[in-house]
Parts: C-alpha cells; structure tokens; sequence
C-alpha cells in the first residue's frame, strides 16, 4: 500500500523542520523523514549547546557560493528579525554573546522544541529511523519513495539532508546522490569551519601552547578575521582560525598578525622609552600570557634587553608578531568541520522557490546547496529563510 503526502521532506534538521512548519501552514499535508533517531541532532549540540540560531547582522556577504546572488532573495523574504520574533513569541531567552551573535541562555532543546511545535501544530508528520532505498518520479511528475517502513508518493519532495560535517551526527553525502540522479551538477565539496593542522616540525615548538588563546588577525589572500585563536595539541582553532579555513587552500600561506589592534612600531617605540632595560622576554609577557612570550623567544633565538635590538633584530621581532607565516599541513576535516563548503550548484536551483529547473516538484534547500556561510549563526539563518522560501512554494 502508497501513503500519499503533497510534501516529503528528507531530512528532520533545521531547515527541513522550517519548511515542513511553512508549507504546513498552507494546507499541506507533510511528511518529513530522516535516517536518525533524533530530529535536530545538530540543532542539539550546535554553540556549545546553546546553538548560536542567527546573527543580528545578516548580509550576502557572509556567505560563500559559486553565485554570491543566489542567497539574496530568501534572506530579504526571511529574515534574522523573522526568526528571532519566533523565538521570542516562544518566550525563549537570549543573548548576545559577541559581533551580533545569538545564543540561547538555557539551552539549543528550546530551539528544537520551537520547530518541533511548529511542525506539530500544523500537522506535519515527521518519521524517525527510516531509509530511502530509492526515489523514481512518474511520467506524471510525482515522486515515488521506496523506504524502510514502506511506499510513499508525493507531489513535491524536498531535500534537505545537509552536508558531510559530523558524520557522527548522521552526515552523508545523500542529497549529492540524489541530486546527481536527478541531472544536477556538484560543486566540489570540503571541509569548512573546520581547526588547522600544522606539521610536526612546527607542532614541537606550539604543543606546549594548548589551551592557550590570543586575539588575532588571520588572513589568507585577500580575506582577513580578526578574532580569537586557539593553539591546540594538533594545530591551531578559534573563531579566528574555523573562518579564515573558509578561504585557505592547501599549499597557500595563512599569516597571523598578534598584534590586531596595535601599531607595533608605536608600541614598540613607546617600551623603549618607558622600559629601555627590559628584555624581549619580559616586554612579551607583559602582552601575552607567559608560555606565548616564550614561544616567540624560541623562534626568535634571541633576548636582549628591548633597547639594544638591532635594526635587524628588531624588524625580525615585528614582522613575528604582525605577519607570522605558516603554511599549514591541512584541515581537520569533516569529523570536527561545522559546514560543508560547496554542494549542489545553484546555477539550475530557482533562488525564489529552491525548485529544481530540471525537474518540477524536486526542491534542494540548506546546507546541501553550494551556500556556506559565516561562523556566527550565518548558517542557521540560512537554513530558516532557504526552508521558508521553498515552504511558500512546495
């Protein structure tokens, strides 16, 4: 026996649960379905398990795309105000935790909760624990889905299976496959906000870091972040460091400036003259914690007292501290990576409905497309207004 729905959505995350709760709301009748236990497993363990769902400032530049357009029409139609009145009519509690950032002051099960009672209220089914064994569309245009738990056709499907990041979290590459069956084209993928590994080299000389944190500017190319950055037993992370991994390629050069903030020759200058007797060491630890202080010195491989430094010396002591160059070994990848970048090219996706232009009815909507945003609830964001343009639509 074929149950019938007008929608199946594949895939109970954060932009799926948004569309089931829109087209909801029209009248539809809707089924979404998902190979895991837990609807919003990535909701649940987002920001710490705060889960950062927006940002108060939403622009198309904080996103990455083969087409930098393509995002612009559902971020207007949806908006961070659209989402955060949601949240508000909820009565959840929030705040701002830096550079517009919004968190949950309890806990990412209140925004799992909202879109579960969105679903809820309108009638949208959501199916646990099933998989897709394989998709066909009719002559007439359905769609007919042969899953674990049996037949069901529907009028309109809709993917929104995410990337590959945490793959413990249930991440597959299954939206590609399905897109690819039906005729699109992929966008090659990688790893995206995602911590850097150094060689062991130079990892001899930072492991004795981990832990510690310091306010930078990362930049590769011509893209730049001024945040924190963390050393780690592997390599480097921090905010700085997951966005900067956006944009470096293997091979290029990532160059960190400890100095974000401050003229360095100024600073310099001004140490002289206040502290000429100190040496490199002390100056250090008087703006870094104790172990970074030492860590210059062992790359510098030399410690005299600040107002003996050498014209060499001292132009080897500042470009350290404002263009440190390293060529890192690689990403950490997908295991510990919070987006996919690339995915399903949006050159043949309609940026106002997320309709397939080669197959009416097919929808791609999420993460799955080739739209990577920003750390800082970007993704999030782009996952309500991708699943309320399609939900208006389907």
């Amino acid at each position: 026996m074929t149950v019938s729905f007008d929608l199946i959505i594949i895939g109970a995350g954060a932009a799926g649960l948004m569309c089931a709760a829109t087209a909801g709301k029209r009248g539809k009748s809707v089924l979404v379905l998902d190979h895991a236990n837990k609807a919003c497993k990535k909701v649940l363990m987002s920001g710490g398990g705060k889960c950062n769902f927006t940002n108060l400032s939403i622009e198309p530049d904080n996103f990455i795309s083969s087409n930098s357009h393509f995002c612009k029409s559902a971020l207007k139609r949806y908006t961070q105000w659209d989402f955060i009145s949601l949240v508000e009519k909820y009565g959840i509690e929030y705040y701002e935790k830096s550079k517009g950032q919004l968190f949950c002051k309890s806990s990412s099960k209140d925004i799992r909760d909202l879109l579960l009672s969105e679903c809820q209220k309108v009638g949208a089914k959501i199916q646990l624990k099933t998989d897709i064994l394989k998709i066909t569309q009719s002559p007439e245009g359905d769609y007919l889905l042969n899953t674990s738990n049996g037949l069901i056709n529907c009028s309109s499907l809709v993917i929104a299976t995410g990337g590959l990041s945490i793959p413990t979290m249930g991440a597959s590459g299954y939206g590609y496959k399905i897109a690819e069956q039906f005729g699109h084209r992929i966008i090659s993928t990688r790893a995206g906000l995602t911590p850097v590994l150094l060689d062991k080299d130079l990892l001899l000389k930072t492991s004795l870091l981990a832990g510690n944190s310091v306010k930078v500017t990362a930049s590769c190319e011509n893209t730049y972040f001024t945040d924190a950055m963390l050393f780690t037993h592997k390599g480097l992370s921090g905010p700085a460091i997951l966005q900067i991994s956006n944009y470096w390629q293997n091979g290029e050069q990532l160059h960190i400036n400890f100095l974000p903030e401050i003229d360095a020759d100024v600073w310099l200058d001004d140490n002289i003259k206040q502290s000429p007797k100190i040496n490199l060491k002390t100056l250090l630890s008087r703006q870094f914690s104790q172990s970074i202080a030492n860590f210059f010195i062992t790359l510098l491989k030399f410690n005299p007292k600040i107002d003996q430094l050498s014209k060499v010396q001292r132009q080897e002591f500042l470009n350290l501290l404002t263009d440190w160059k390293i060529s890192p070994k690689d990403v950490q990848g997908y295991k510990v990576a919070e987006v996919t970048l690339g995915g399903i090219d949006t050159g043949d996706i309609s940026s106002k409905t997320f309709e397939s232009n080669l197959h009416k009815g097919l929808y791609f909507i999420g993460e799955v497309l080739d739209v990577t945003g920003h750390l800082g609830g970007y993704n999030f964001q782009w996952a309500w207004s991708s699943g309320y343009a399609a939900g208006m639509y389907v």
